[in-house]
Protein backbone atom coordinates (compact mmCIF):
# COMPACT_ATOMS: atom_id res chain seq x y z
CA UNK A 1 0.00 0.00 0.00
CA UNK A 2 0.68 3.75 -0.50
CA UNK A 3 0.74 6.72 1.31
CA UNK A 4 -0.58 10.19 -0.65
CA UNK A 5 -0.80 13.47 1.50
CA UNK A 6 -2.53 16.21 -0.75
CA UNK A 7 -2.28 20.04 0.86
CA UNK A 8 -4.18 22.59 0.68
CA UNK A 9 -3.00 24.60 -2.62
CA UNK A 10 -3.67 20.66 -4.38
CA UNK A 11 -7.46 21.34 -3.34
CA UNK A 12 -7.86 25.37 -3.13
CA UNK A 13 -10.96 24.78 -5.31
CA UNK A 14 -13.42 21.94 -7.16
CA UNK A 15 -10.96 21.80 -10.69
CA UNK A 16 -8.43 20.83 -7.46
CA UNK A 17 -10.31 18.26 -6.00
CA UNK A 18 -10.73 16.63 -9.79
CA UNK A 19 -7.16 16.57 -10.34
CA UNK A 20 -6.80 14.54 -7.09
CA UNK A 21 -9.39 12.57 -8.27
CA UNK A 22 -7.46 12.27 -11.48
CA UNK A 23 -4.31 11.23 -9.79
CA UNK A 24 -5.72 8.83 -7.90
CA UNK A 25 -7.69 7.20 -10.46
CA UNK A 26 -4.17 6.17 -12.02
CA UNK A 27 -3.01 4.08 -8.56
CA UNK A 28 -4.14 0.49 -8.32
CA UNK A 29 -2.75 -0.68 -5.40
CA UNK A 30 -4.51 0.15 -1.65
CA UNK A 31 -4.16 3.82 -0.73
CA UNK A 32 -4.83 6.26 2.17
CA UNK A 33 -4.75 9.60 1.00
CA UNK A 34 -3.96 12.50 3.54
CA UNK A 35 -6.02 15.72 3.15
CA UNK A 36 -5.21 19.01 4.20
CA UNK A 37 -7.53 22.01 4.69
CA UNK A 38 -9.02 23.66 1.15
CA UNK A 39 -6.37 26.68 0.32
CA UNK A 40 -6.40 29.21 2.78
CA UNK A 41 -9.08 28.26 5.10
CA UNK A 42 -6.34 27.36 7.95
CA UNK A 43 -5.51 31.01 7.78
CA UNK A 44 -9.05 31.73 7.82
CA UNK A 45 -10.15 29.83 10.69
CA UNK A 46 -6.99 31.29 12.51
CA UNK A 47 -8.91 34.91 12.29
CA UNK A 48 -11.67 33.58 13.08
CA UNK A 49 -10.72 32.13 16.29
CA UNK A 50 -8.41 35.75 16.98
CA UNK A 51 -11.61 37.52 16.60
CA UNK A 52 -13.50 35.09 18.86
CA UNK A 53 -11.09 35.36 21.64
CA UNK A 54 -10.66 38.94 21.48
CA UNK A 55 -14.46 38.71 21.99
CA UNK A 56 -14.93 40.42 18.52
CA UNK A 57 -18.69 39.55 16.46
CA UNK A 58 -16.46 39.47 13.30
CA UNK A 59 -16.00 36.19 14.17
CA UNK A 60 -19.19 35.24 12.95
CA UNK A 61 -18.84 37.07 9.56
CA UNK A 62 -15.40 35.11 9.21
CA UNK A 63 -16.82 31.80 9.61
CA UNK A 64 -19.77 32.39 7.06
CA UNK A 65 -17.42 33.22 4.49
CA UNK A 66 -15.25 30.19 5.03
CA UNK A 67 -18.63 28.14 5.12
CA UNK A 68 -19.76 29.71 2.01
CA UNK A 69 -16.24 28.72 0.02
CA UNK A 70 -17.30 25.63 0.98
CA UNK A 71 -20.62 25.61 -0.21
CA UNK A 72 -19.35 27.08 -3.52
CA UNK A 73 -16.94 23.66 -4.09
CA UNK A 74 -19.43 21.33 -2.95
CA UNK A 75 -21.91 22.83 -5.82
CA UNK A 76 -19.20 22.87 -8.49
CA UNK A 77 -18.12 19.23 -7.66
CA UNK A 78 -21.64 17.47 -7.23
CA UNK A 79 -25.45 17.51 -9.06
CA UNK A 80 -26.75 15.56 -5.94
CA UNK A 81 -25.19 17.08 -3.66
CA UNK A 82 -27.58 16.37 -0.66
CA UNK A 83 -25.67 14.03 1.05
CA UNK A 84 -22.16 16.04 1.65
CA UNK A 85 -24.08 19.22 2.01
CA UNK A 86 -25.81 17.49 5.05
CA UNK A 87 -22.66 16.12 6.45
CA UNK A 88 -20.84 19.32 5.70
CA UNK A 89 -23.78 21.48 7.77
CA UNK A 90 -23.24 19.63 10.65
CA UNK A 91 -19.57 20.12 10.56
CA UNK A 92 -20.61 23.71 10.38
CA UNK A 93 -23.11 23.85 13.02
CA UNK A 94 -20.97 21.59 15.35
CA UNK A 95 -18.16 25.03 15.50
CA UNK A 96 -21.20 27.24 15.54
CA UNK A 97 -22.17 25.76 18.60
CA UNK A 98 -18.77 25.46 19.95
CA UNK A 99 -18.00 29.55 19.31
CA UNK A 100 -21.31 30.52 20.41
CA UNK A 101 -21.07 28.89 23.88
CA UNK A 102 -18.27 31.21 24.70
CA UNK A 103 -16.23 28.83 27.01
CA UNK A 104 -12.25 30.32 25.78
CA UNK A 105 -9.38 28.30 27.72
CA UNK A 106 -5.88 28.98 26.55
CA UNK A 107 -4.90 30.18 22.46
CA UNK A 108 -3.00 26.83 21.92
CA UNK A 109 -6.02 24.84 23.68
CA UNK A 110 -8.70 26.62 21.76
CA UNK A 111 -6.52 26.77 18.75
CA UNK A 112 -6.57 23.21 18.26
CA UNK A 113 -10.61 23.00 18.75
CA UNK A 114 -11.63 25.46 16.19
CA UNK A 115 -8.67 25.56 13.17
CA UNK A 116 -9.12 21.43 12.93
CA UNK A 117 -12.61 21.47 11.30
CA UNK A 118 -10.59 22.57 7.93
CA UNK A 119 -9.47 19.12 7.70
CA UNK A 120 -12.67 17.47 8.44
CA UNK A 121 -14.90 19.60 6.16
CA UNK A 122 -11.94 19.22 3.17
CA UNK A 123 -11.94 15.71 4.13
CA UNK A 124 -15.75 14.73 3.98
CA UNK A 125 -16.23 16.52 0.93
CA UNK A 126 -12.99 14.96 -0.86
CA UNK A 127 -14.06 11.50 0.03
CA UNK A 128 -17.51 11.64 -1.29
CA UNK A 129 -16.38 12.89 -4.38
CA UNK A 130 -13.56 9.95 -4.35
CA UNK A 131 -16.46 7.36 -3.35
CA UNK A 132 -18.94 8.69 -6.59
CA UNK A 133 -15.99 8.46 -8.81
CA UNK A 134 -14.58 4.97 -7.57
CA UNK A 135 -17.11 3.17 -5.20
CA UNK A 136 -14.76 1.70 -2.48
CA UNK A 137 -13.65 4.82 -0.41
CA UNK A 138 -13.87 5.09 3.61
CA UNK A 139 -13.27 8.29 5.49
CA UNK A 140 -11.60 7.73 9.12
CA UNK A 141 -12.20 11.02 11.44
CA UNK A 142 -8.02 10.43 12.64
CA UNK A 143 -8.87 12.07 15.94
CA UNK A 144 -9.68 9.29 17.83
CA UNK A 145 -7.05 6.69 16.57
CA UNK A 146 -4.22 8.98 15.79
CA UNK A 147 -3.16 9.57 20.13
CA UNK A 148 -1.43 12.21 21.32
CA UNK A 149 -0.05 13.91 24.59
CA UNK A 150 -1.61 17.44 25.51
CA UNK A 151 1.02 19.37 24.33
CA UNK A 152 -1.91 21.64 22.42
CA UNK A 153 -0.65 23.31 18.24
CA UNK A 154 2.50 21.03 19.03
CA UNK A 155 1.23 17.38 19.79
CA UNK A 156 3.34 14.43 20.06
CA UNK A 157 2.32 11.21 19.44
CA UNK A 158 1.38 8.47 21.21
CA UNK A 159 2.66 5.26 19.05
CA UNK A 160 1.77 2.04 20.49
CA UNK A 161 -2.19 3.33 21.21
CA UNK A 162 -2.36 4.77 18.03
CA UNK A 163 -1.04 1.89 16.16
CA UNK A 164 -3.36 -0.25 17.30
CA UNK A 165 -6.35 1.86 16.40
CA UNK A 166 -4.80 2.77 13.24
CA UNK A 167 -4.41 -0.87 12.14
CA UNK A 168 -7.44 -2.23 13.88
CA UNK A 169 -9.56 0.61 11.87
CA UNK A 170 -8.21 0.44 8.16
CA UNK A 171 -9.40 -2.67 6.73
CA UNK A 172 -8.00 -2.79 3.05
CA UNK A 173 -10.79 -5.80 2.32
CA UNK A 174 -13.59 -3.60 3.37
CA UNK A 175 -12.38 -0.40 1.11
CA UNK A 176 -9.53 0.02 -1.14
CA UNK A 177 -9.21 3.54 -0.55
CA UNK A 178 -9.34 5.31 2.43
CA UNK A 179 -9.07 9.31 3.25
CA UNK A 180 -8.44 11.17 6.45
CA UNK A 181 -7.09 14.39 8.18
CA UNK A 182 -3.85 15.83 8.24
CA UNK A 183 -2.38 17.87 11.16
CA UNK A 184 -4.89 16.90 13.55
CA UNK A 185 -4.86 14.64 16.37
CA UNK A 186 -6.92 13.98 19.44
CA UNK A 187 -6.00 13.18 22.82
CA UNK A 188 -7.22 10.68 25.66
CA UNK A 189 -9.53 13.35 27.30
CA UNK A 190 -11.00 13.65 23.79
CA UNK A 191 -10.16 17.15 22.86
CA UNK A 192 -8.56 17.71 19.13
CA UNK A 193 -4.81 18.25 19.15
CA UNK A 194 -2.65 19.53 16.16
CA UNK A 195 0.42 18.47 15.29
CA UNK A 196 2.04 21.80 14.39
CA UNK A 197 1.84 24.19 11.14
CA UNK A 198 1.98 22.57 7.60
CA UNK A 199 1.86 18.74 9.62
CA UNK A 200 -0.45 17.04 7.05
CA UNK A 201 3.41 15.60 5.88
CA UNK A 202 3.98 14.14 9.57
CA UNK A 203 0.33 12.40 9.49
CA UNK A 204 1.21 10.90 5.82
CA UNK A 205 4.40 9.62 7.57
CA UNK A 206 2.98 8.44 10.81
CA UNK A 207 0.41 6.56 8.80
CA UNK A 208 3.11 4.77 6.38
CA UNK A 209 5.11 3.59 9.48
CA UNK A 210 2.08 2.35 11.38
CA UNK A 211 0.60 0.25 8.11
CA UNK A 212 4.16 -0.38 6.65
CA UNK A 213 4.01 1.55 3.74
CA UNK A 214 5.70 0.99 0.07
CA UNK A 215 6.45 4.31 -0.44
CA UNK A 216 4.98 8.09 0.74
CA UNK A 217 3.93 10.39 -1.90
CA UNK A 218 3.31 14.20 -1.26
CA UNK A 219 1.95 15.96 -3.87
CA UNK A 220 2.75 19.84 -4.26
CA UNK A 221 2.50 22.65 -6.44
CA UNK A 222 6.58 22.53 -7.69
CA UNK A 223 8.60 19.91 -9.61
CA UNK A 224 10.21 18.49 -6.68
CA UNK A 225 13.23 19.82 -4.09
CA UNK A 226 14.63 22.53 -4.98
CA UNK A 227 18.11 23.81 -3.84
CA UNK A 228 16.92 27.31 -2.86
CA UNK A 229 12.70 29.16 -2.93
CA UNK A 230 12.77 30.36 -6.59
CA UNK A 231 11.16 33.47 -5.43
CA UNK A 232 14.00 34.02 -3.53
CA UNK A 233 16.72 32.63 -6.18
CA UNK A 234 15.19 32.28 -9.65
CA UNK A 235 17.54 30.01 -11.00
CA UNK A 236 16.91 27.48 -8.48
CA UNK A 237 16.82 23.50 -9.91
CA UNK A 238 15.17 20.37 -8.56
CA UNK A 239 17.17 17.91 -7.06
CA UNK A 240 16.50 14.79 -8.25
CA UNK A 241 17.11 12.88 -4.87
CA UNK A 242 18.82 13.51 -1.55
CA UNK A 243 19.42 11.44 1.87
CA UNK A 244 17.27 11.44 4.83
CA UNK A 245 20.09 12.83 6.65
CA UNK A 246 20.29 15.88 3.63
CA UNK A 247 16.29 16.31 4.12
CA UNK A 248 16.56 16.82 7.75
CA UNK A 249 19.16 19.31 8.08
CA UNK A 250 17.44 21.10 4.99
CA UNK A 251 14.18 21.40 7.26
CA UNK A 252 16.20 22.21 10.56
CA UNK A 253 17.11 25.11 8.47
CA UNK A 254 14.33 26.66 7.49
CA UNK A 255 13.51 24.75 4.14
CA UNK A 256 9.85 24.43 3.95
CA UNK A 257 9.99 21.37 1.92
CA UNK A 258 8.25 19.14 4.60
CA UNK A 259 7.30 19.29 8.22
CA UNK A 260 10.57 19.05 10.16
CA UNK A 261 9.33 15.23 12.03
CA UNK A 262 8.49 13.95 8.99
CA UNK A 263 11.73 11.87 8.04
CA UNK A 264 12.15 10.14 11.34
CA UNK A 265 9.19 7.82 10.86
CA UNK A 266 9.90 7.20 7.34
CA UNK A 267 13.74 6.53 8.15
CA UNK A 268 12.79 3.92 10.99
CA UNK A 269 10.88 1.54 8.14
CA UNK A 270 13.28 2.93 5.28
CA UNK A 271 10.12 4.02 3.60
CA UNK A 272 10.74 6.32 1.05
CA UNK A 273 9.55 10.26 0.11
CA UNK A 274 8.43 11.54 -3.09
CA UNK A 275 7.48 14.88 -3.91
CA UNK A 276 6.19 15.37 -6.76
CA UNK A 277 4.01 17.73 -9.06
CA UNK A 278 -0.02 17.91 -8.86
CA UNK A 279 0.51 20.68 -11.81
CA UNK A 280 2.57 17.94 -13.58
CA UNK A 281 1.98 14.68 -12.27
CA UNK A 282 3.71 12.93 -15.12
CA UNK A 283 7.16 14.63 -13.61
CA UNK A 284 9.05 12.28 -11.55
CA UNK A 285 9.72 15.01 -8.75
CA UNK A 286 12.53 14.37 -5.90
CA UNK A 287 13.10 11.35 -4.19
CA UNK A 288 13.62 11.44 -0.55
CA UNK A 289 15.73 7.92 0.74
CA UNK A 290 18.37 6.11 2.56
CA UNK A 291 21.14 5.80 -0.06
CA UNK A 292 20.72 8.61 -1.99
CA UNK A 293 23.60 11.12 -3.19
CA UNK A 294 23.29 14.94 -3.46
CA UNK A 295 25.18 16.44 -7.24
CA UNK A 296 28.73 17.15 -6.19
CA UNK A 297 29.39 20.66 -5.72
CA UNK A 298 25.57 21.73 -5.47
CA UNK A 299 25.29 24.08 -2.60
CA UNK A 300 21.96 24.25 -1.20
CA UNK A 301 20.32 27.26 -0.03
CA UNK A 302 18.13 28.15 2.99
CA UNK A 303 16.03 31.27 4.06
CA UNK A 304 13.91 30.94 7.58
CA UNK A 305 12.65 34.65 7.88
CA UNK A 306 11.11 36.08 10.60
CA UNK A 307 13.45 35.31 13.13
CA UNK A 308 14.77 37.02 16.69
CA UNK A 309 18.28 36.10 17.94
CA UNK A 310 18.25 36.38 21.95
CA UNK A 311 21.30 36.91 23.77
CA UNK A 312 21.02 35.85 27.01
CA UNK A 313 24.20 36.37 30.00
CA UNK A 314 24.24 34.89 34.07
CA UNK A 315 23.69 38.40 35.81
CA UNK A 316 26.31 37.29 38.35
CA UNK A 317 29.31 37.21 35.69
CA UNK A 318 29.60 33.55 35.90
CA UNK A 319 30.01 31.03 33.12
CA UNK A 320 26.97 30.38 30.52
CA UNK A 321 27.38 26.80 30.20
CA UNK A 322 26.95 24.10 32.89
CA UNK A 323 24.36 24.72 35.06
CA UNK A 324 23.67 27.76 33.32
CA UNK A 325 22.68 26.48 30.17
CA UNK A 326 20.50 23.39 31.02
CA UNK A 327 18.44 26.12 33.01
CA UNK A 328 18.36 28.78 29.95
CA UNK A 329 17.06 25.92 27.79
CA UNK A 330 14.61 24.66 30.45
CA UNK A 331 12.63 27.67 30.14
CA UNK A 332 12.86 27.38 26.75
CA UNK A 333 11.06 23.84 26.94
CA UNK A 334 8.54 25.39 28.64
CA UNK A 335 7.38 27.59 26.70
CA UNK A 336 7.15 25.71 24.12
CA UNK A 337 10.04 27.83 21.85
CA UNK A 338 11.88 26.11 18.84
CA UNK A 339 15.35 26.54 18.95
CA UNK A 340 17.15 27.60 15.43
CA UNK A 341 20.64 28.44 16.30
CA UNK A 342 23.02 28.67 19.41
CA UNK A 343 26.23 30.25 19.89
CA UNK A 344 27.47 30.08 23.13
CA UNK A 345 30.81 31.84 24.82
CA UNK A 346 32.39 32.46 28.20
CA UNK A 347 29.67 34.30 29.05
CA UNK A 348 26.85 35.07 26.60
CA UNK A 349 24.41 32.34 25.26
CA UNK A 350 22.91 33.43 21.75
CA UNK A 351 19.92 31.93 20.65
CA UNK A 352 17.85 32.18 17.34
CA UNK A 353 14.04 31.47 17.27
CA UNK A 354 10.88 31.97 15.30
CA UNK A 355 9.78 35.53 16.17
CA UNK A 356 6.65 34.51 18.60
CA UNK A 357 6.66 37.49 20.30
CA UNK A 358 4.35 36.39 23.57
CA UNK A 359 6.15 33.46 24.03
CA UNK A 360 9.49 35.57 24.00
CA UNK A 361 8.42 38.08 26.27
CA UNK A 362 6.59 35.60 28.46
CA UNK A 363 10.46 33.70 28.34
CA UNK A 364 12.30 36.86 28.90
CA UNK A 365 10.15 37.37 31.76
CA UNK A 366 10.81 33.99 33.46
CA UNK A 367 14.46 34.25 32.86
CA UNK A 368 14.73 38.55 34.08
CA UNK A 369 15.49 37.24 37.85
CA UNK A 370 18.61 35.39 36.68
CA UNK A 371 20.07 36.38 33.67
CA UNK A 372 20.20 39.86 31.09
CA UNK A 373 18.35 39.02 28.40
CA UNK A 374 18.14 41.23 25.29
CA UNK A 375 17.05 40.50 21.41
CA UNK A 376 17.10 41.72 18.11
CA UNK A 377 14.20 41.22 16.16
CA UNK A 378 13.31 42.00 12.07
CA UNK A 379 16.04 38.98 11.85
CA UNK A 380 16.80 35.82 9.35
CA UNK A 381 18.54 32.89 9.15
CA UNK A 382 20.20 32.09 6.36
CA UNK A 383 21.94 28.99 5.75
CA UNK A 384 24.38 27.12 2.77
CA UNK A 385 24.43 23.24 2.68
CA UNK A 386 27.69 22.43 1.33
CA UNK A 387 28.78 25.95 0.95
CA UNK A 388 31.41 27.89 -1.13
CA UNK A 389 33.03 31.25 -1.00
CA UNK A 390 31.40 32.13 -3.86
CA UNK A 391 28.15 30.52 -2.53
CA UNK A 392 28.58 32.42 0.74
CA UNK A 393 29.41 36.29 -1.15
CA UNK A 394 26.04 35.39 -3.31
CA UNK A 395 23.85 35.60 0.36
CA UNK A 396 25.50 37.24 2.21
CA UNK A 397 26.35 40.58 0.22
CA UNK A 398 25.84 43.74 1.53
CA UNK A 399 23.89 42.15 4.77
CA UNK A 400 24.59 42.73 8.15
CA UNK A 401 25.41 39.81 9.72
CA UNK A 402 24.94 39.35 13.56
CA UNK A 403 26.00 36.10 13.80
CA UNK A 404 27.92 33.46 11.97
CA UNK A 405 28.04 29.61 12.70
CA UNK A 406 30.52 27.20 10.65
CA UNK A 407 30.75 23.88 10.49
CA UNK A 408 32.21 21.29 7.74
CA UNK A 409 29.26 21.16 5.66
CA UNK A 410 26.85 23.94 6.62
CA UNK A 411 27.43 27.69 7.36
CA UNK A 412 24.37 29.85 8.43
CA UNK A 413 24.25 33.59 9.05
CA UNK A 414 22.04 35.47 11.38
CA UNK A 415 21.44 38.91 9.63
CA UNK A 416 18.96 41.77 9.47
CA UNK A 417 16.02 41.70 7.65
CA UNK A 418 16.38 43.63 4.25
Amino acid sequence: MKVYKFGGASVKDADGIRNLASIVSEEKENLVVVVSAFGKTTNALEKVLRAWMAGDAACNTLLEDVYLYHREVINELFENSGGVIERTEVLFSRLREYLISGKKGGYDFEYDQVVSFGELWSTSIVAEYLKREFGSVGWIDIRGNLLTDDRYRDANILWYESSLRINNIIDFGKNRIYVTQGFIGGNVAGYTTTLGREGSDYTAAIMANILGAEKVVVWKDVPGILNADPKWLPDAVKLDEISYTEAVEMTFSGAKIIHPKTIKPLHNRNIPLHVRSFLVPSDPGTIIKADAELKTGMPVYIKKEEQMLISISPKDFSFAMGDNLSRVFYFFKIHGIRVNLVDASAVKINVCVDDERPKVDALINDLKAEFSAVYNEKTEMLSVRHYTLEAIERITARREILLEQRSRSTVRFVVRQQ
